[in-house]
C-alpha cells in the first residue's frame, strides 16, 4: 500500500530545509530509523555527498538517520530493503536520467508500491506522476524516457505560480505551458503551490498543506481551483 508525501518544495521562506514538514515527516517515518536519500537531482549542481549532508542534517532534528543511495555498492538491493525513502528536488531530467542509467526506476517504483514510506520534494514529487513533462526544469540532459514512476495517475507542476497582474513580464505563464502540454497529452496536472503537498495513504490521495488551493488542469476543460483537504481520486 502506497504511503507517500509529495511536497511542492523543500524550503519555505523564513524556514530551514524541510522544517515546515517536520511534524508530518515524523509521522510518515514513525516506524523508520534509517532513510535512504536519493540525491541525483543535484540542485545547483551540488554534489551527491553535500546534498546528502543537507538532508541528514534536517532529518537529524527529528531523530532519523539518512544514508545516500549513491554510497551503496548495490543500490537496487538498498531500495529493496529500505525502511524509508526520500528523493530531493533539483533538476527532474538529471534525476530521471540517473534513475534510468542506473536501472533504478523500476526497483524504486516497486519499493513504493510495497509500502516503503516515501517523501518527494519538487523533482522528487515530479517523478511520482506518469511523466516529468510538466516540470519547470530545463532539459540539461536527455534521459532515455520522460516516463517516471506512475505512483499517482496525474502529473504535478510544483512551485506553481499564478500570473502577477502587476508584472510587466508578458511571456508565457505556468497555465499557458500546461495548456500547451494538453495539446499533446491527456494526463491531468495539478498546480501545487508552495506550502502544499499531496498525501497518499490508505488508498486515499488528498491535497494537504497550508490551507492553500491547488489548480487543476484537465484536457478540454477550463482550469479550476480545489481547496486543501480535497480528495484527488477524481483525477485517476
Amino acid at each position: 500500500m502506497v504511503n507517500c508525501l509529495l511536497a511542492s518544495t523543500s524550503n519555505l521562506y523564513g524556514g530551514t530545509y524541510l522544517s515546515y514538514l517536520f511534524d508530518r515527516l515524523a509521522a510518515l517515518f514513525q516506524s523508520t530509523e534509517e532513510i535512504i536519500f536519493i540525491p541525483y537531482a543535484r540542485p545547483g549542481g551540488i554534489s551527491h555527498d553535500a546534498y546528502t549532508e543537507l538532508a541528514a542534517s534536517a532529518f537529524g532534528k527529528i531523530g532519523k538517520k539518512v544514508v545516500g543511495l549513491h554510497t551503496f555498492d548495490d543500490p537496487k538491493a538498498a531500495l529493496e530493503t529500505a525502511q524509508g525513502l526520500f528523493t530531493g528536488g533539483g533538476n527532474s531530467f538529471v534525476l530521471v536520467n540517473d534513475l534510468y542509467h542506473l536501472d533504478l526506476m523500476t526497483p524504486l517504483r516497486q519499493a513504493i508500491l510495497n509500502g516503503t514510506p516515501y517523501l518527494g520534494t519538487s523533482a522528487g514529487s515530479n517523478i511520482a506522476g506518469p511523466t516529468v513533462k510538466t516540470t519547470n526544469d530545463m532539459p540539461i540532459v536527455y534521459p532515455p524516457s520522460f516516463d517516471s514512476l506512475g505512483i499517482i495517475p496525474f502529473n504535478i507542476n510544483p512551485h506553481y505560480l499564478d500570473p502577477d497582474p502587476t508584472s510587466t513580464h508578458k511571456g508565457e505563464t505556468r497555465e499557458t505551458r500546461i495548456k500547451e502540454f494538453h495539446q499533446f497529452n491527456n494526463t491531468p496536472v495539478i498546480g501545487l503551490r508552495e506550502g502544499s503537498w499531496i498525501r497518499v495513504q490508505n488508498e486515499e490521495t488528498t491535497l494537504q498543506g497550508a490551507q492553500l488551493n491547488a489548480r487543476i488542469f484537465e484536457k478540454g476543460k477550463e482550469a479550476y481551483e480545489i481547496p486543501e483537504g480535497t480528495s484527488l481520486k477524481f483525477l485517476g
